[in-house]
């Protein structure tokens, strides 16, 4: 039993003996297996850092060729830059000497000008004094051939200018008996003043632009947004441009149509109040003014009836009325201009025992067809005529409105008036634009008049064209002819143009002479 036992341990020793020495053998063939890949890996790497090496080698010296290649190019394309600045500067410089040498010539050439202008002025001289010589003794032939002196002369054509000058008071007479034929028209003109004086309308001129003020001006930035969408979304939608620059705390609103620019305006006032401005809310504020201004519209137009004492007007005519507030005709506000013409006609009805009521309506309505006949087809007469009829207007009204520019005949005295304060109301100074052109057409024309003349040097019309001041050249005209001239270009005045008033004519004639000592 012993025996077995001993035997048993032996073997298992023998065993665990065995199984160390395997282990140890197996570990030994892992080893070098191991290392055997670990250096073919390393060989693998050595071959790999050698390819990537010279890769790179290649394509530095690649790279350096091209660089190197560019460099070239680049220094080229700088010489030949060089080189035609070079060639410019050239051409430059030749250009120079020869604008030097043409000065040069020029300078030469004046200088000779000069004095040929010397020599000639001494020759006229000397040629003065032999052309008054001879004239000296042609006198003295003519005196002895025509049998007269000079004073006997100087006698005859007094006798003719005497004679002339009895014409001339005849005529004088003549008109001084026209005059008193015409004393009704002068008493007719003598109602129209009166009539003006009584009425003080203002004169004022309408203007295309509006300035709005702002609270500070980091305004104007939030005004024009962000890549300026706001002020392009206010212009879309109002048709006014707005004008931004450098003036503090105020842009300008721009546009030939004062209705648009008034609504342009208030929603740029509510905006600014408001303090939101985006796109949606300037298209909301404005399509709110809008409806707004419709109650603005029968504002104006009940003040002008009240201004009047006009009753019982249709609203749609009111409405047309408080239009015509934002409408002009050559520079004047439309509305004031009916106003006015309702003033002066209802005057002028006092005057004559006429209703001074219907005058005033008929001359505030003559023009209420301007409302819309930017709107609607046909003259600002027709439609006028169409829309007064339409809403029950009196007779004399709509006849009024029809031949206020002699489209028709006035069939009332009502409807004259109203014609004679149209015209009153639009040509008084001031009232319109229009009166510069002609103006400054009948100046022209008065001027003409007088340059048109022989031995005229210049004319000048002062005085608001009261007076004509001539300049007439002395060694042309003389003292006595001068008069004479200036009877031709008052006769020459009265035949070609219609004025009021007189104009006076003044001939100027002067002689100087003048000397330099050197």
């Amino acid at each position: 039993m012993e025996n077995q036992t001993i035997f048993s341990i032996l073997l298992v020793l023998t065993g665990l003996f065995v199984g160390i020495f395997v282990m140890m053998v197996l570990n030994s063939l892992k080893v070098l297996k191991a290392t055997k890949k670990a250096d073919e890996l390393l060989d693998n790497a050595n071959k790999e850092a050698d390819r990537i090496k010279n890769e790179n080698i290649k394509q530095a010296k690649e790279e350096n060729e091209r660089l190197k290649a560019e460099l070239d190019e680049e220094i080229k394309e700088k010489k030949e830059g060089i080189k035609d600045t070079e060639n410019r500067l050239l051409v430059r410089e030749q250009n120079i000497d020869r604008r030097d040498q043409s000065l040069q010539n020029r300078e030469q050439l004046l200088e000779t000008k000069e004095q040929d202008l010397i020599d000639k002025q001494k020759e006229i001289q000397k040629e003065q004094v032999e052309l008054e010589n001879t004239k000296s003794e042609q006198i003295k032939l003519l005196e002895k051939i025509a049998g007269y002196t000079k004073e006997e002369a100087k006698d005859e054509i007094m006798k003719k200018v005497e004679n002339m000058m009895n014409l001339e008071v005849a005529a004088y007479i003549k008109d001084r008996e026209t005059e008193a034929k015409l004393e009704v028209d002068k008493k007719a003109k003598e109602m129209l003043v009166s009539t003006m004086q009584r009425y003080a309308g203002d004169v004022s001129g309408e203007q295309t632009v509006t300035v709005v003020t702002l609270p500070n001006d980091e305004m104007k930035g939030r005004i024009i947004g962000r890549e300026g969408r706001n002020i392009k979304t206010i212009e879309a939608v109002t048709g006014v441009d707005l004008i931004i620059d450098d003036t503090p705390e105020a842009i300008v609103l721009s546009s030939f149509d004062p209705y648009r620019r008034e609504i342009a305006r208030l929603t740029l006032d509510t905006l600014i109040k408001d303090g939101r401005i985006h796109p949606g809310r300037i298209e909301e504020v404005y399509d709110k003014t809008v409806k707004e201004m419709k109650s603005k519209l029968m504002e104006y137009g009940n003040d002008a009836l009240f201004e009047l004492g006009i009753t019982k007007v249709a609203p749609e005519l009111v409405e047309m009325l408080g239009k015509l507030h934002f409408r002009t005709s050559y520079g004047q506000n439309v509305l004031r201009h009916c106003v006015e013409v309702g003033h002066l006609a209802g005057l002028m009805a006092a005057e004559l025992g006429e209703n001074v009521a219907l005058a005033k309506r008929a001359g505030l309505f003559h023009d209420i067809g301007k409302a819309i006949d930017h709107e609607v087809e046909g003259t600002h007469v027709e439609l006028g005529v169409e829309m007064t009829s339409k809403y029950g207007e009196n007779e004399t009204v709509v006849n009024t409105i029809a031949s206020h520019h002699g489209d028709c005949e006035p069939k009332t005295i009502i409807a004259v008036l109203a014609m004679i304060g149209d015209a009153l109301s639009a040509s008084r100074p001031g009232a319109r634009n229009d009166s510069l052109e002609n103006y400054i057409k009948r100046l022209t024309d008065l001027e003409s008049i007088a340059t048109e003349k022989e031995g005229v040097e210049k004319a000048f019309a002062i005085q608001a064209g009261r007076e004509l001041r001539v300049i007439v050249k002395p060694e042309k005209i003389s003292d006595i002819e001068s008069h004479k001239l200036a009877r031709e270009i008052k006769k020459g005045i009265e035949d070609k143009l219609q004025y009021p008033g007189t104009i006076k004519v003044v001939v100027v004639r002067e002689t100087r002479v003048i000397e330099e000592a050197k």
